[in-house]
């Protein structure tokens, strides 16, 4: 995406990516979020006009998970599950490119997403994206601790619901074990550029504003934000933290494929 304004700002890179991450276990794949899909390609209008036009998406089937999975030389089968940090159109937009996974979210999102309420929510959620009645698999709340985090739920021995309220009414992060020991944890939009969870922080005055408009809970938000930095800084050599959209943490993580 390459959002108008300065989104970006002088300290980070206009582009904004969307970060998928593939989890290859003995009983399938897992695929944390599923960017905007190949329907979308096709009907670029189900994003709606104003995100359109806001976000600028570059929409290419070369980029969508599912022609990334069979690059990597699986089939759309092989994901047996997808699980979604949030159900916004960035996020969401291509389950249906796996239509026999099992979709995990967060039940208090799944609400809200299939049963809007208000303008804001309605233009938030396409339902279109799940027309194809997945098979959900809704997971509420309480649950483990996990390095100071309360409410984890467990997917696995590997694959870990961390709640990460703000962004959205049920938006949580994805910790994934690390063969080599150590953790993933996929943040989701609960920051969009790596100085936020910087000690001290460094904002983007464009993505701040955007994280503004579409969070539901500003404080919610921000005090998430600061537990990252407190995970980050007590325990950085036991979990590396990244979010969905920034190019400059996808970069640093990315394996090119092919």
């Amino acid at each position: 995406m390459r959002p108008q304004g300065s989104f970006g700002g002088r300290l980070g890179s206009d582009e904004v990516v969307t970060h998928c991450l593939l989890v290859e276990r003995a009983e399938g794949l897992v695929l944390v979020d599923t960017g905007f899909g190949l329907a979308t390609v096709d009907d670029p209008k189900r994003l709606g006009r104003v995100f359109t036009m806001a976000m600028r998406p570059a929409l290419d089937v070369a980029e969508a998970a599912l022609t990334q999975v069979t690059r990597l030389g699986f089939t759309k089968d092989d994901v047996t599950d997808v699980v979604l940090t949030h159900m916004d159109v960035d996020h969401a937009g291509g389950i249906g490119d796996f239509p026999g996974a099992r979709i995990h979210v967060d039940a208090s999102e799944f609400q809200v997403a299939t049963k809007p309420h208000g303008a804001v929510e309605k233009r938030r959620y396409v339902a279109a994206h799940w027309a194809h009645h997945p098979k959900w698999e809704l997971h509420g709340s309480g649950g483990d601790d996990w390095f100071g985090f309360e409410g984890v739920k467990v997917l696995g021995d590997d694959v870990l619901l961390v709640p990460l309220r703000g962004h959205s009414h049920g938006h949580v992060g994805v910790a994934v074990r690390r063969p080599e020991g150590g953790w993933l944890l996929d943040a989701g939009d609960s920051y969009f550029s790596a100085g936020e969870t910087r000690t001290p922080p460094a904002y983007l005055p464009g993505m701040v504003a955007f994280q503004k408009l579409m969070g539901v809970d500003e404080d919610m938000r921000r005090d998430n934000q600061a537990r990252l930095r407190e995970l980050k800084a007590a325990h950085g050599d036991e979990v590396e933290v990244f979010c969905s959209h920034s190019a400059e943490e996808f970069a640093r993580l990315a394996t090119p494929v092919g």
